[in-house]
């Protein structure tokens, strides 16, 4: 695996660390597939109870990249579909992980990090985070990782969340769901063992079809989600090379207000 993401093992617990601090632990090309790579090679050990996936730094993670955001302003529409499809398959490889997992959220989410949060099975965080799906001002959706944060908050939620881009705190992402448990930063790991010590009188073997189950219950397959993470994925491509979605790429890279709010 690459330095951009870090697995420790402790025992039957494996913590993953996304690991770009300088640029808070922002996405790119590496990171995914480094990523979505580590996520299936602890799905396939046996020997691994449950999953911790965390921030090295001051951010869980910021989201896009820069550079890969300039590299989606230049793609072509096939290109940027394909490029979504590998953000879709990672945030797909999370949800659907027949491990426990719980997000250690120990600074700022923003987009795809949210999406990641949204994904695991217990999230907890620290007071005075920031989050926020800030896609709209770009002109774009937070199209690939909208099945699981809807899954997460709820429709009402993200309706106002998706259309305003607003920021929020780490007390509003506990009320609206997408966190379960807010601490003080000196507490964060005392918490995430707490709940880490919750899951091991369970069985793997029904933990797994526990989660399944939920998720089932939810109306979330796996066979569904990809079919959905599919036509999103095709979506944000669309909207990507659309003449909004240009001007609103543009202006951040440019770092000026799109000409929408002129």
């Amino acid at each position: 695996m690459t330095d951009a993401v870090l697995l420790e093992r402790s025992g039957t617990l494996a913590t993953i660390t996304l690991n770009r601090p300088a640029v808070h632990n922002a996405f790119d090309d590496a990171l995914i597939a480094s990523l979505t790579a580590l996520l299936a090679d602890v799905e396939a050990d046996e020997s691994v109870r449950a999953v911790v996936l965390t921030g090295e730094g001051a951010s869980f993670s910021a989201g896009a990249d820069l550079n890969w955001m300039r590299g989606m302003a230049g793609a072509s529409e096939e290109e940027n579909r394909t490029d979504s499809e590998r953000l879709a398959a990672l945030m797909h490889r999370l949800q659907f992980l027949s491990k426990p997992t719980i997000a250690r959220v120990n600074g700022a989410a923003y987009g795809g990090g949210v999406g990641l949060i949204a994904c695991c099975d217990i999230a907890i965080g620290v007071f005075g985070t920031k989050f926020s799906l800030s896609e709209v001002k770009l002109g774009l959706v937070p199209a690939v990782i909208s099945p699981y944060v809807v899954a997460a908050v709820g429709p009402r939620h993200a309706r106002r969340l998706f259309v305003t881009g607003e920021v929020f705190d780490a007390s509003h992402a506990q009320r609206i769901g997408l966190l379960h448990e807010v601490v003080p930063a000196d507490e964060l790991d005392n918490a995430v063992a707490n709940a880490v010590a919750l899951l091991w009188p369970g069985g793997p073997v029904a933990q797994r079809e526990a989660k399944m189950l939920a998720l089932a219950m939810a109306g979330q397959t796996a066979e569904e989600a990809q079919r959905v993470d599919i036509q999103n994925a095709a979506l944000i491509a669309r909207l990507r090379v659309s003449a909004e979605g240009q001007e609103g790429l543009q202006a951040f890279l440019e770092k000026r207000g799109p000409t929408w709010r002129s």
